[in-house]
Formats: structure tokens, C-alpha cells, sequence
């Protein structure tokens, strides 16, 4: 079984409460940590690699970004699944080579607009997510990221006003369950278009039973620290659970506590 068949196999049959939990290594020591404590795969967080590499979140350059998860890639014997955000750019043959060369056999594919700071006509997102896939063919699980939870009001203008970020803080006034429609929309599309997992990411966990239900794929959800556990958010219709750049704020938590530490000492 290759590596993505192995993956994507992993999103099926998983009883209620048991979610596929893919912790998100942000270099290549955090990568092997987390295989040698079982788990079965393992998911790049975009913000967690931007950090470790000096960046901000979204200011990655793709040719680090692809060098990053092929170091990861390369120290673990489990897939790896990368978020390489909005696809920085690259037509869908390149994306699919690129991801393919680092060793990932995954992705996620985002429909924010990093240029306008809203979202993505999910029409033409869509008709890219189909290319991706027709480049890819079963060579790559690909995740779609649902982004109308963290960029609100802006879901139908696709403009720069929206407010909210990845972190899962939603956009200011916004509406949950006029969001939950528009998530479930635009999941189906994209399942349509050959995503193998709908990630609404930041949806609030009591609307994940409508999400999954309606979706009708594996679904991904964000676990955060203050949140229900990976567990809980199973037992709520999670097929996936991820993490964003949480588990690296808590390492780097731990070592800015060592500083100080050792500055008093």
C-alpha cells in the first residue's frame, strides 16, 4: 500500500470517538518525536513551519516551505501530509510535482485569498481543486480547507474586509449558522471536485454534527488547547483532528520558560 493509499485509508471506518489525531511537527526532531510515540501520520502546520523557518504565517517563500516538509519527510517513516496554504501560486501540475518531491502525501489546500484577505470564488476554487486532483490522481489525500469560519463577513464578497484568522477566531459578528451553510456549500463542491476531507477550519465544535452530516466526507476539525480534546470533538462527527501551530506555541512556550529560567539562575 503506498504511502497515500495508507492515509487516506486512515480516514475510514473510524468509530465515533476515535478521530484520526495528526499531530503537526514544524522541523524534522518534532517530526520524529511524534512518530516514535505511534502516531500513524502526521500533518505540517503552515504557521508551525513559518516560526521555525523566521517567518511570519502566509510569508513563507514556497521553495523553503517545500524544503522544510521534505526534511520532515525524510526523517519519518509515517505519511506526511503538508499545508502548503493557498498552493502559493503554482499551477496545478507544479504543485502536485512539488509536493510529490518532498515526499508528502497530503495536502491542504486552503480558499482564503492571501492577496485580497477574503475568500476564494468557490466555483473557480473548485474547478482548481479538480485540476490538482486530476494532476495528482490517487497519489496525494488532499484536504480541503474551508476558511468561512475565521473570514466571516467576507465569505460572499471575497474582499479585504473580513476579520478573523487562522488561530480560530471568527469574524466579528458573524453568523454561525449562516457560516455552517455556507462551509457546507462549499465542502460539497470541493468533495465534488475530488477532496478527499473537508476541513472547516475553527468551526465551533456544536455545529460539527450538521458539518458532518451534511458534508458527507471525513471531516477535519482544529483541536485547541482551551477546546474539547481530540476525542470529544469525535465523538461530535470528527473523522480528522489537527492542531494549527498550537503544539508548536506550546513547545515554544516551554523553551521561552527555560530562558527565564536560566536568566534568573
Amino acid at each position: 500500500m503506498t504511502g497515500a493509499a495508507a492515509l487516506r485509508a486512515l480516514h475510514h471506518g473510524r468509530a465515533p470517538g476515535d478521530p484520526l489525531v495528526l499531530p503537526g511537527p514544524w522541523d524534522a526532531a518534532a517530526a520524529r518525536a511524534f512518530a516514535a510515540a505511534g502516531f500513524p501520520a502526521l500533518a505540517t502546520p503552515s504557521a508551525g513551519v513559518a516560526a521555525s523557518l523566521g517567518y511570519r504565517d502566509g510569508e513563507t517563500p514556497a521553495d523553503e516551505m517545500f524544503a522544510a516538509v521534505a526534511r520532515i519527510t525524510r526523517a519519518v517513516d509515517v505519511p506526511v501530509t503538508a499545508d502548503v496554504e493557498d498552493g502559493y501560486g503554482l499551477a496545478p501540475g507544479e504543485l502536485v510535482e512539488r509536493l510529490l518531491e518532498a515526499g508528502a502525501v497530503g495536502c491542504n489546500l486552503e480558499d482564503s485569498d492571501r492577496a485580497t484577505g477574503g475568500l476564494k470564488d468557490p466555483e473557480r476554487h473548485a474547478d482548481w481543486l479538480a485540476e490538482v486532483r486530476a494532476a495528482a490522481g490517487d497519489s496525494l489525500v488532499i484536504n480541503a480547507r474551508v476558511d468561512v469560519f475565521v473570514r466571516g463577513d467576507a465569505t460572499k464578497r471575497g474582499d479585504a474586509t473580513a476579520t478573523g484568522d487562522a488561530s480560530g477566531r471568527g469574524g466579528a459578528g458573524a453568523d454561525p449558522e449562516r457560516l455552517a451553510e455556507e462551509a457546507i456549500a462549499r465542502g460539497r463542491r470541493y468533495a465534488a471536485a475530488g477532496a478527499d476531507c473537508v476541513y472547516p477550519i475553527a468551526a465551533p465544535p456544536p455545529l460539527l454534527p450538521r458539518l458532518a452530516a451534511d458534508l458527507g466526507t471525513p471531516l477535519n476539525a482544529l483541536a485547541k488547547p482551551d477546546g474539547p480534546s481530540p476525542r470529544e470533538l469525535g465523538e461530535l462527527g470528527a473523522t480528522r483532528i489537527t492542531f494549527g501551530p498550537g503544539l508548536f506555541r506550546q513547545a515554544l512556550a516551554a523553551v521561552e520558560d527555560i530562558a527565564e529560567r536560566l536568566r534568573q539562575a
